[in-house]
């Protein structure tokens, strides 16, 4: 083991290049032709695919299981794409435990559900490995179109609307595009680039331009969006981390967990990450597993999830729970941290106030813990933020600190739709943000032709 990996307190290179590389490989390898044709067949093809209703793109899916269980993956493809044109990413990262397996047949009946996702990978990196395009653009129709955000709504909102003949400009604040995709995904979920590789195909339809490093209200302002295009699409994100509202938060050893995890998605060398031996991670939610499994995966020794309420009241899925689990994190709930306990400059340990139900509330005991720890991840929620926004034009109407839309993804501003986390309703999936670009770009269409 080298030597790295008795470093007290935070470094770099824990582990051999071989060791990262195995760690972080893919978590769900590819099914083959032969293996994706055996767990075709396990499907009933239900008349009434209680799957498909679980699928916030709704996707046909016994549908593309069938073509697949036929030898035709690129016919599966369409069907995928034809709904959710991120089908590829939302393969990979999809809560299909907690979507569309939890209520396959084969899951009520057995325990086992049809592999749902692992099909979807499969034709949709078939489609994909051939560059297969199902889609040209209509006619075009001269209208121009703003997308704010290049993530998974803003990007499915493009694609469709290039697909109607339109011209689409997005403009995204960070080096890339992809957004959570790109930035927000645990590495050995998403191997080889493929975030870049699936914008790419999208962008292959024509119509769109992507200009990186423009910033809502930094580089432009709403008004002068809404004076030059037809239209416009938000889809920002969220960009806020919430506080934890402990001593000591913003002390040497704490960080964020969101720009952890887009630093291990960005990095060249995993080697040259530095990682706590012993790391904390507050909160408990997909960024907590993403943020406690990467640390161990980094060559951490002792990694702690500590939650304030109990299991049943996370926002992460039992699979990805357990997943972390398996990893060796230590997950521990009815915690709330209180103080960041530092020593001459350096971080020791978090201090943590046991928590319980009490009328229907959560209070603090009064009883308190301390874990050691050289370094803390923040990972309590995200923010919406709101001050580029309103401070862009005219206000658009908020409703618990997200943007407001109607069931079209409409703003309470002529020409505005919203959609992805920024709105009110978001659940911080994928699937659901594709879903609402969609659905939004019809919605466009339909008003600016009439």
């Amino acid at each position: 083991m080298p030597e790295g990996q008795f470093k007290d307190g935070i470094a770099a290179g824990r582990l051999s290049p071989s060791q990262y590389a195995d760690n972080f490989s893919d978590l769900h390898p590819p099914l083959d032709r032969h293996e994706a044709t055996v767990e075709a067949d396990r499907c009933y093809f239900c008349y009434d695919a209680p799957c498909m209703q679980a699928c916030p793109t709704s996707i046909d899916i016994p549908m593309f299981i069938r073509q697949i269980a036929t030898g035709n993956p690129i016919g599966s493809a369409k069907t995928i794409f034809d709904q959710n044109i991120l089908g590829g990413m939302c393969a990979r990262v999809c809560p299909t435990e907690t979507l569309c397996e939890e209520v396959c047949v084969r899951e009520v009946a057995e325990g086992k559900p049809v592999q749902i996702g692992r099909l979807q990978r499969y034709a949709t990196d078939t489609a994909m490995a051939q560059q297969k395009q199902f889609y040209e653009r209509a006619k075009p129709t001269g209208k121009k179109i703003a997308v704010v955000g290049a993530g998974p709504a803003g990007l499915a909102c493009a694609h469709r609307l290039a697909m109607h003949g339109h011209d689409v400009t997005i403009l995204e604040a960070r080096p890339r595009p992809g957004g959570l995709n790109e930035y927000g995904i645990a590495a050995y979920k998403t191997v080889d680039g493929f975030a870049q590789a699936e914008v790419d195909y999208l962008l292959a339809i024509g119509g769109i331009t992507v200009e990186n490093g423009k910033a809502l209200g930094r580089d432009f302002a709403l008004a002068d969006l809404t004076g030059e295009y037809d239209a416009v699409f938000l889809a920002m994100g969220l960009a806020g981390v919430n506080a934890l509202h402990a001593e000591g938060e913003d002390g040497p050893g704490v960080a964020n967990a969101v720009d952890f995890i887009a630093g291990v998605r960005q990095a060249d060398d995993l080697g040259r990450l530095p990682v706590g031996r012993r790391v904390v991670v507050i909160g408990g939610g997909m960024t907590a597993i993403d943020a406690a499994i990467q640390s161990k995966l980094l060559g951490a020794e002792e990694v702690t999830i500590c939650y304030r309420r109990g299991k049943d009241n996370m926002n992460a899925s039992e699979f990805e729970q357990d997943l972390a689990s398996s990893n060796g994190v230590t997950i521990r709930h009815w915690l709330q941290p209180k103080r960041v306990v530092s020593v001459n400059g350096t971080t020791v340990g978090v201090e943590l106030e046991y928590t319980r139900m009490q009328g229907g509330s959560l209070v603090g005991t009064g009883e308190t813990m301390t874990i050691a720890a050289d370094q803390v991840f923040k990972a309590i929620g995200q923010s919406f933020d709101v001050g580029p926004l309103n401070g862009s034009g005219n206000a658009i109407a908020l409703e618990k600190g997200r943007i407001k839309v109607d069931e079209e993804g409409r703003t309470s501003l002529a020409k505005v739709w919203a959609g992805g986390d920024c709105i009110y309703g978001g659940d911080d999936l994928t699937v659901s943000a594709v879903a609402q670009g969609r659905d939004a770009a019809e919605s466009i269409n339909r008003t600016l032709m009439g």
